[in-house]
């Protein structure tokens, strides 16, 4: 188990956008399980490869159901909308309420970079949106409505625990 630091809002690479993944490397392989190993640590629902300083097309997400690779996301379609509380991994503490679309389709590689599409909804959708946005080097809180709000470690419990119901 290796975690990787996660980078803080105001990092250079978070602003940057993403190269695609042309091949996945013994070292790619590493830093999706790395990834992963980083996210549950930190209990967060996603992680994008910028978001550990390295500017490839890459995310990690589990919303309880088990772990989804996503290599070189496209977001091909989405509908409806949905607002709710958003945070960040890389903005410890800090949430704000954001709208995105309710249901997404996006096409992406898996891990031994065959390629497959994926539908999500509510948590799903959104958390396929926020890691997405991450590769073009664009942070959730350009979305925020209103101002963002301090979330302690009890309100991400109990938002935890109402979101795997």
């Amino acid at each position: 188990m290796a975690l990787r630091q996660i980078r803080i809002m105001g990092d250079e690479k978070l602003e940057k956008v993403c190269r695609p993944v042309t091949e996945m490397t013994p070292k790619l392989r590493q830093l999706v399980q790395d990834m992963l190993d980083t996210m549950y640590d930190a209990n967060g629902v996603g992680l994008a490869a910028p978001q550990v300083g390295i500017l490839k097309r890459i995310v990690v997400i589990d919303i309880g159901d088990g772990p989804i690779v996503l290599v070189n996301p496209e977001i091909i379609e989405q509908s409806g909308e949905q607002s709710g509380q958003e945070g960040c991994l890389s903005l410890p503490g800090q949430a704000g309420i954001v709208t995105r679309p309710n249901h997404v389709k996006v096409r992406a590689f898996d891990e031994n970079m065959q390629e497959f599409e994926l539908e999500g909804e509510e948590l799903l959708a959104r958390a396929i949106c926020h890691e997405c946005d991450h590769l073009e080097g664009i942070m959730y809180v350009r979305y925020v409505e209103g101002e963002l709000f301090d979330v302690t470690e009890e309100e991400e419990a109990e938002e935890e625990a109402a979101e795997s119901k």
